[in-house]
């Protein structure tokens, strides 16, 4: 076990070189640190002499992947991919372009993205695990074919629509909620309670026919047959049997998301006006702030990555038949 986590991490190192040599370069294709100077200093007020000392401040007037000036290994170590690579490793963010700590913010921010994404995480498994059972139980019904059809109506609105629908409804009409904002504590209750459900209703629709479809494909099987010849129940077959046969290919979504919720939702955040780490990463955009930007898709891309080897290893606790070497 010890062994296969360590080759994994291994293999992760040209993946995360991989990832953020791509941000690098898609973000300077768009914006020159030239540009990204203007942005923080004001294009009207600045002049060339305060434009190359902002760079060299934040080391942007070095090369980007080949410095031609330097001699020897200097020509690949001595560019700006490098050294700022070798930080993010360390998991030395840095400070952000307007100069605050990025490690700081991120700390700050992860708390609300947690108060949102973890509710309508274990919310909406829950409940997509049962409508998903309870289909199945009644497969080929009318109802079946009525929450399926409902389920893929769900699936085919945007994700933005139930956002804005339910703040007019829900905030301006109807007053329950405030329509944005947060807060600390126990009065953060009534900014989060909308977000939440809003998550957990547009994600029914997909989750609820990937679950009919686990469990589908295991009512199925030989072992389902045998435990209806011994004269089980439906109910039980399905609960004792059918449920945990099909825990495996669940482990497979649900444990890779599960390092993911710190990162928080992006446009959830910036709608709802909530501090997190999503709309901490779409102000970056916005700002042109690069050193948030390669911090958040580096992290982003570590948490994934464990997201994958904590599926691997739960397979072998779910599943004997599974050996990790």
């Amino acid at each position: 076990m010890f062994a296969y986590i360590v080759r994994r991490l291994l293999f992760a190192i040209p993946i995360l070189i991989g990832v953020n040599l791509i941000t690098f370069a898609l973000f300077f294709m768009v914006n020159t640190p030239d540009d990204m100077a203007r942005a923080q200093l004001g294009a009207k007020q600045t002049t060339p002499e305060m434009i190359q000392a902002w760079k060299e401040d934040r080391g942007y007037d070095k090369p980007l992947f080949i410095n031609l000036q330097a001699s020897g290994h200097g020509t690949i170590t001595q560019t700006l991919f490098v050294q700022e690579s070798v930080k993010l490793f360390s998991f030395d963010f840095g400070q952000s372009d307007s100069g605050r700590q990025i490690s700081a913010d991120i700390y700050e921010r992860m708390w609300p993205s947690l108060a949102i994404a973890l509710p309508t995480f274990i919310i909406g498994l829950v409940t997509n695990i049962a409508i998903a059972l309870l289909i199945v139980l009644f497969r080929g019904s009318t109802l079946d074919k009525v929450t399926m059809a409902v389920a893929v109506a769900i699936m085919s609105v945007s994700g933005l629509f139930y956002i804005i629908a339910g703040q007019v409804l829900f905030s301006k009409m109807w007053h329950w909620v405030p329509i944005s904002g947060y807060a600390e504590g126990l009065d953060g209750f009534r900014f989060l309670i909308l977000p939440v459900l809003i998550g957990v209703f547009a994600g029914i629709g997909a989750g609820t026919r990937w679950y009919r479809s686990i469990f589908l494909e295991e009512i199925n099987k030989d072992y389902v047959r045998t435990a209806r010849a011994k004269g089980l129940s439906e109910i039980k077959v399905l609960f004792g049997h059918v449920l945990q046969n099909g825990l495996l290919p669940i482990l497979t979504g649900v444990v890779v998301v599960i390092p993911t919720l710190f990162m928080g939702s992006l446009i959830m955040e910036s709608f709802f006006g909530i501090p997190g780490l999503g709309s901490y990463t779409i102000d970056a955009i916005r700002s042109q702030d690069f050193g948030i930007v390669k911090a958040m898709v580096f992290l982003g891309s570590v948490l994934y990555i464990i997201g994958l080897i904590l599926t691997d290893i739960s397979y072998t606790y779910f599943d004997p038949r599974v050996k990790l070497s």
